[in-house]
This record gives C-alpha cells, structure tokens and sequence, in this order.
C-alpha cells in the first residue's frame, strides 16, 4: 500500500514497527500523529506567512541560492547551461528548479526542446517586500536575554 492509499501525505517517510509477543503481532505507524500535526498547524497562519514560509523553504539550499544568483546575474532567461555552470547533474537541477517554480519565484516557458526560466518579477518583489517588512520591524532594545 502507498502512502496515498494510507491517506498519508506530504513528504515525509512512513515508520512502521512490527512487535510480536504471545497474543499475535501488530504494527505501529509513528508517522501518522506528525502528518495530522502538520497538515492541520498552517490553517492557524495567515496566507502570507504560509506563502512566505514556502517560498523561503524553496530557496533554503545552496543549489538553489546558486540557480538564483546565475538567473539573476545573466539578466536573461537562461535556456539550460545551468548543469554544466553549477556542476551539478542534470536532473538535480531540474529538481531545484521545479522547487523554485512550485514556490511561483521563477517561471519556465518552453521553446523548441528546451525550457527557457527567468525570476517571476511580481513574486521576487513581494518577497524582497515580506523580508524588508519582516526584518526592518526589529529594533534592537538591549532589554532581552
């Protein structure tokens, strides 16, 4: 059975252990009470900090950090290249690249045989927004710790 017919979701590994004694055997699954947990948790943020928190999980790996810093500095859409640059395998960046696209801060277009991405303007400046918000509302007081 797969995880979606255990009604299981997300991305996480299922933990099942399987004792034995006297009366006959069962399984316990330790993943289910972290699924629930995760899945009901984000209806108490606002729809900013969830889209805040997702698009700056998507960027929190260097590889991804690094296929930002190359879209950016080419100032251009870049149309592969992207393996040969970083060293990394083709379909790691492809990987990274379908992350940053889930999270709306690249956009794809294809041409011909290949897929053309540039930064997604509108979701980069309300991301530079969110952080700017975010940090600037911190003022150091010295009273803490």
């Amino acid at each position: 059975m797969t995880r979606k017919e255990k009604g299981l979701v997300g991305m996480s590994r299922a933990y099942s252990t399987e004792i034995k004694n006297n009366f006959g055997s069962f399984h316990i699954n330790r993943n289910i009470a972290i699924y629930i947990m995760g899945i009901t948790k984000t209806e108490i943020f606002t729809d900013e900090q969830n889209k805040l928190a997702v698009q700056l999980k998507a960027i929190a790996h260097p590889a991804r950090i690094a296929i930002l810093q190359h879209i950016i500095a080419a100032k251009a859409c870049i149309c592969g290249d992207l393996a040969d640059e970083l060293g990394l395998a083709q379909p790691t960046i492809s990987q990274h690249l379908k992350e940053l696209k889930n999270a709306g801060l690249i956009q794809g277009t294809i041409e011909g045989v290949s897929v053309c991405y540039c930064i997604e303007p509108k979701a980069w400046n309300n991301l530079q927004t969110e952080l700017n918000v975010l940090f600037s509302s911190y003022k150091d007081l010295n009273s803490c710790c």
